[in-house]
């Protein structure tokens, strides 16, 4: 009897359980659908380097012209560019879809990096678009890497400036990101990314047309910083590597950055031909 008795509650049990796992699945389900942001149609630029070149492999075309001489070097996923730190980058030119269209209420800036000597007092800058007036900037300074946006003119968003400590050579995936941005400066529009984790967010709005010249691995026409110095031409030069630099009008969502930093988890086992297969995958797929 009391045998009987505790397999009837053990199956009582049994089916509890298996409800609450049930319901559970049916409440976050959507949620885990419709969280990742990434619309493919809406990739300004991908700039893989795989092709030991600066071109863009998007539809767009919007292909790059070497400054200097970046090396082309195995990258967190296929082929990268190293910079020197001197006088190696990339400069980009205009586009709609980047700087001369807008406003552009979404955007999802990011790129793999390695960077030699964290510590240095000087701004390495990733990425940057824009200049003195509006823009969007990725950088390292002293030890920890920077994300920045403003847009001192239409509606006098004098810029926010996130960031996150990191490690000297060793792989990071940052990103910032411009979510749901009006014509004005409201809470928490500005995103910065790191590793595949949500950093932090600030203040910010969306961004308009911005006439100057953008780039990698460098400041081609002035930027911000964090601490209001307004660099000018041909400074800020980046020392490492850099890989997978991709710019979309997009605001991508933790799913995306869970997808696409996956490499770093790969990386810390030293198993790149994983790595390379599950993005190739990934690409077939998108």
């Amino acid at each position: 009897m009391f045998q009987t008795l505790t397999n009837d509650r053990i199956h009582m049990l049994s089916v509890v359980l298996l409800f609450c796992l049930v319901s559970l699945l049916f409440t976050f389900l959507p949620i885990m659908l419709v969280e990742a942001q990434r619309n493919e149609a809406t990739v300004a630029a991908n700039w893989t380097f795989d092709n030991g070149s600066a071109k863009d492999t998007s539809k767009n075309a919007i292909h790059g012209k070497f400054v200097g001489n970046p090396i082309s070097v195995a990258g967190i996923a296929g082929k990268a560019f190293e910079f020197d730190g001197k006088g190696d980058g990339i400069g980009l030119p205009d586009t709609p879809l980047i700087n001369t269209g807008g406003p552009y209420t979404n955007r999802t800036v990011a790129a793999f990096f390695k960077c030699n000597n964290i510590s240095l007092n000087e701004k390495q800058v990733i990425f940057q678009e824009g200049g003195a007036t509006r823009g969007l900037c990725i950088y390292v300074h002293r030890g920890e890497a920077y994300v920045g946006g403003w847009n001192r003119a239409q509606y006098n968003w004098d810029g926010a400036w996130i960031s996150e400590k990191i490690r000297s050579n060793r792989w990071h995936h940052v990103a910032v990101v411009i979510r749901n941005a009006a014509d004005k400066v409201e809470n928490g529009k500005l995103e910065m990314w790191l590793d595949g984790k949500l950093v932090g967010k600030d203040a910010g709005g969306q961004l308009h047309a911005h006439g100057n010249d953008t780039s990698i691995g460098y400041v081609t026409q002035k930027t911000i910083y964090h601490d209001g110095v307004e660099d000018l031409s041909n400074v800020g030069w980046f020392g490492g590597i850099i890989d997978e630099v991709i710019v979309y009008n997009s605001a991508f969502d933790a799913a995306d950055f869970r997808e696409i930093a996956h490499p770093l988890s790969v990386e810390l086992q030293g198993k790149f031909t994983t790595t390379w297969g599950y993005l190739k995958t990934k690409r077939m797929e998108n």
